[in-house]
């Protein structure tokens, strides 16, 4: 309580991996305040983007540690932010109840999905132009809510025209964590009910066109 965030960097090193491999951090960085929610590197490894409580997503100079950059993406915090499968931009997840899709080169928001609900994860399929997003009521509400009206479904929206086209229910509480597999073919989504629901998606998703 009361210290600034930090980043620490360490080196890898692959021969001498496990109780061997060095602690100490080759660089540490300190960031401005707000609790550092995700991390990711970009530009060959030589940036990171950062999110962060108030809504900023930040980029920093691996070598310097310099910030070089910071905008403030939502207006509450940010809980989620996943990389493309290409690489050019991510999705952020917020308690501002959006998600947005974030170009990494200028991080200029280019589309937002709005909700009406938490978005505490969000996900970009690497094979069509969706978007996933999890998240629903307040946990601590969650007694006194049914399934239905706590919004606790994994939601899909147009990448593009950032409409919702279609749900899955089957959480009793919030999702906290959602992910497409690798081929685009069936999605994971994990629960404040503690259960992880794997789905494979069924041959009407492949063959219907939503828009």
């Amino acid at each position: 309580m009361g210290s600034p965030p930090q980043l620490h960097l360490v080196d890898m090193d692959l021969q001498e991996f496990g109780e061997r491999q060095g602690s100490a951090p080759k660089a540490s960085y300190t960031a401005p305040k707000g609790r550092i929610t995700r991390v990711f590197f970009t530009d060959c490894n030589r940036q990171l983007i950062t999110s962060h409580d108030g809504g900023w997503v930040r980029r920093w100079d691996t070598e310097t540690g310099d910030m070089l950059q910071e905008v403030q993406v939502h207006e509450d915090a940010i809980q989620d932010m996943q990389v493309s499968p290409d690489g050019s931009y991510v999705i952020t997840a917020s308690l501002d109840k959006t998600a947005k899709l974030v170009d990494i080169a200028s991080l200029e928001t280019l589309k937002t999905y709005k909700t009406g609900r938490f978005v505490q994860s969000a996900a970009i399929s690497p094979l069509y132009d969706h978007v996933l997003l999890g998240g629903g009521q307040d946990a601590s509400q969650v007694t006194t809510t049914s399934a239905k009206a706590g919004g606790f479904e994994a939601r899909f929206y147009h990448k593009v025209y950032a409409e919702e086209f279609g749900n899955v229910r089957g959480h009793f509480g919030p999702i906290n964590s959602v992910a497409f597999a690798p081929d685009g073919r069936s999605f994971t989504t994990g629960g404040e009910d503690g259960y992880v629901r794997i789905h494979h998606f069924d041959m009407d998703y492949f063959t219907t066109r939503f828009f």
